[in-house]
């Protein structure tokens, strides 16, 4: 691979206008495919197998008219509110595309709100875009120009999810100004940064093509383009700097590039199939969104990936010596050209990190045992992790889903805002009036509406007194499932499908951990052929990833973490967060032990010296991985502010992981360890030395690459 790989480099750098304008061809090619072609995001949310999703199909076939997604339509005004605009209002509602009943208006005790429930006879994953909050704005328009507050609340309002692009821009901004910092030329700086969009430009127009064949989330673009982004700039921020770290050797900018590209250019193809292999575990979820997730980011990751190893050689070789900072330009004008050194040659790049590397190698028993302690410490508040998808008592309170939430809640209970729906076949259920009275006679319950009924089926809403993030409002739920309702009555509404949700996901985690953990080994084991190494990396990993789950925990659960993230309170984790978070962060964790592991074994294999090499690897490339984390933190910080609180858990998440990955397991753990085992990292048994196949990551640091054409 890395001979492969350093012949595409030295001939991008050798063709730049060639390399670059293919990409442009590339590009310009799948934009308008993707504008002629491409379809919209379309959310799934059936959760197969489960009570509440019965019931929704059961409604499906019964009673259409109350199957689909639901709004709530909160009227409030300084004193009592007109019966005959609420009138009006009804009846616009009712006209609504996709209406099947609007409920007559519930007034508060003192009559100056009123709450107007929508159903709908489409799930609300059938509206595109804003359309069915469109409809709901256009319908109470005429009362807000009386002057009367009006506020959006259930499935349909809180459905939207609106992309600023401030999070984008945020990260963007912020990794130009390090990598200027790491690399010391603005020309260097900028070439990580536009191959990086460059890819990502490709990306969001495959996302588009695959939006056309499959349902893909709302919320996957985003989350591809935060992953698309961190990984794009790392990865070719790495090339860059092995590039530069070529042309300080006397190398020319053709030779540094097929150097660069045979040797980081296989971390990152190296690198890049850990975090594709990872995201295959979303399909063990058994969740059709989180397959979209991996669809996504799969594109993301793979277009950048691809964009990085032929992109950043181009740009390279066409920009020459002005990657170098103007010092080293001029202190590199008279050097000799040359074969570009091994990693374990002597002169290992100076500077804080060979110093760091000294340290730890010298002490790594200290270093081992205080990086545990430290990991443990950051990682126990997971073991008070609660989940929950995420609903409008989390959003801000400026949002109209929020007031909705908040009026409801103060006006008419914290229950109205989580009703439980519950369908019964009246065949096998037939005293459904002895049901009302049941349901109203448990402890827990607010108020049960009278049923609602066909010839052979009957819904009854059912309010408990707490509201739908309540653990008390879940016990219900399994109360009356386990204890009160008969076979031929199934609870089905947005709470039940949350704790539904919760339920599937808590129990398909440890799947998707032990898919992905058993991938990863089995890739590092082969490409390193180093089973000592693959599991110590396995390891560390999962340690990282731990303590970003404690990290979120405590940010997120605590009112003065959600606070500093811009939420009005503690919330519980989202539902959707974990398990995405592991199969993503999984992925990238592996990309810097990769970084690592590659330039350690690259002068192991030189040197034949255990423990030297580690202190050699780590120096080189420690400053590196600093700089990549630091950009990747920037970007995940950045995607923090984002208002969907899925985003938000999900780049702090990150963040977190990132830093904690390239700072305490990466710059102190795995050296600690590396040192301490010694030649034992590299060891492997005959047998499975005989079953492995060969495959080269690094480059052979002592034959000169053969030049192209």
């Amino acid at each position: 691979m890395s001979r492969l790989l350093g012949r595409l480099g030295e001939a991008a750098a050798a063709h730049p206008w060639r390399t670059i304008c293919a990409w442009l061809i590339v590009l310009v090619a799948f934009t308008v495919s993707s504008s002629a072609f491409g379809g919209t995001p379309h959310d799934d949310y059936n959760v197969p197998g489960t009570e509440s999703q019965a019931g929704t199909e059961f409604l499906r076939a019964r009673l259409p008219q109350l199957s689909g997604a639901d709004a709530r339509v909160v009227v409030h005004g300084k004193g009592p509110v007109d019966p005959a605009t609420l009138e009006g209002l009804r009846g616009r509602l009712a006209a609504m595309p996709g209406a099947g009943d609007v409920s007559p208006p519930r007034m508060s005790a003192d009559g100056d709100t009123a709450l107007v429930a929508v159903r709908y006879t489409i799930p609300v994953t059938d509206f595109r875009g804003t359309e069915g909050m469109d409809a709901l704005r256009g319908a109470a328009e005429p009362l807000v120009r009386e002057g009367l507050q009006v506020e959006f609340g259930g499935q349909v309002a809180e459905n939207i999810s609106a992309p600023s692009g401030t999070a984008e821009a945020v990260g963007i901004v912020v990794a130009l100004l390090i990598l200027v910092l790491a690399l010391g030329s603005v020309v260097a700086a900028g070439l990580p940064l536009i191959v990086a969009i460059a890819g990502l430009g490709v990306a969001t127009a495959v996302i588009a093509l695959l939006e056309k064949v499959t349902d893909i989330s709302g919320t996957a673009p985003t989350i591809a383009t935060m992953v698309g982004l961190g990984v794009g700039i790392d990865y070719a921020l790495l090339l860059v700097a092995r590039h530069v770290e070529g042309l300080r050797a006397g190398l020319t900018p053709r030779e540094a590039a097929a150097a660069a590209n045979a040797t980081a250019g296989s971390s990152v193809i190296v690198a890049g199939l850990t975090v594709l292999v990872s995201l295959f575990g979303l399909k063990l979820s058994t969740l059709p969104v989180y397959s979209s997730f991996g669809y996504a980011t799969f594109a993301a990751v793979g277009a950048v990936m691809v964009a990085s190893v032929t992109l950043v050689p181009a740009l390279c070789g066409l920009a020459g010596r002005r990657v170098l900072p103007r010092k080293a330009r001029r202190a590199a004008a008279g050097t000799t050209t040359g074969a570009a050194p091994a990693a374990g040659a002597e002169g290992a790049p100076a500077g804080w990190t060979a110093r760091w590397a000294t340290v730890v190698g010298r002490r790594p028993v200290v270093a081992a045992l205080g990086s545990l302690l430290v990991l443990a410490a950051l990682s126990a508040p997971v073991l008070g992790m609660r989940t929950w998808p995420q609903d409008a008592g989390s959003q801000p309170t400026s949002n109209t889903t929020r007031l909705a939430y908040d009026l409801t809640s103060t006006e008419f209970g914290p229950g109205a805002n989580g009703p439980l729906v519950i369908a019964v076949d009246t065949a096998k259920v037939p005293d459904v009036d002895g049901l009302v009275a049941a349901l109203r006679a448990q402890p827990g319950v607010a108020l049960v509406a009278p049923a609602a009924r066909t010839a052979d089926a009957a819904v009854i809403i059912v309010e408990p007194a707490t509201g739908p993030q309540d653990e008390r409002t879940t016990a219900l739920l399994d109360h009356l499932r386990a204890d009160v309702l008969p076979d031929g009555a199934l609870v089905t509404g947005l709470v039940a499908v949350f704790a539904d949700i919760s339920d599937r996901l808590a129990d398909r985690l440890w799947v998707v951990v032990a898919f992905v953990v058993a991938l990863s080994l089995l890739l590092l084991t082969v490409l390193f052929r180093a089973p000592v190494v693959a599991v110590k990396a396995a390891v560390m990993n999962l340690l990282s990833v731990a303590a970003a789950y404690g990290v979120m925990t405590a940010v997120f659960q605590t009112d003065a973490g959600a606070r500093a993230v811009g939420l009005p309170h503690a919330v519980p984790v989202s539902s959707w967060v974990p398990i995405l978070l592991f199969t993503v962060l999984f992925g990238l964790s592996m990309d810097y032990e990769v970084f690592l592991l590659s330039r350690v074994r690259e002068d192991w294999l030189a040197t034949g010296d255990a423990q030297g090499s580690v202190v050699r690897g780590l120096s080189a490339t420690g400053r590196v991985i600093s700089g990549a984390a630091a950009i990747m933190v920037a970007v995940f910080v950045g995607f923090a502010l984002d208002p969907d609180v899925t985003v938000k858990m999900t780049g702090v998440g990150m963040a977190a992981a990132v830093l904690i990955d390239a700072t305490l397991v990466r710059l102190v753990l795995v050296p600690a360890t590396m040192s301490l085992l010694g030649r034992a990292n590299w060891w492997l048994p005959g047998w499975l030395d005989r079953l492995l196949p060969h495959v080269k990551v690094e480059a052979e640091p002592e034959r000169k690459l053969e030049p192209v054409g």
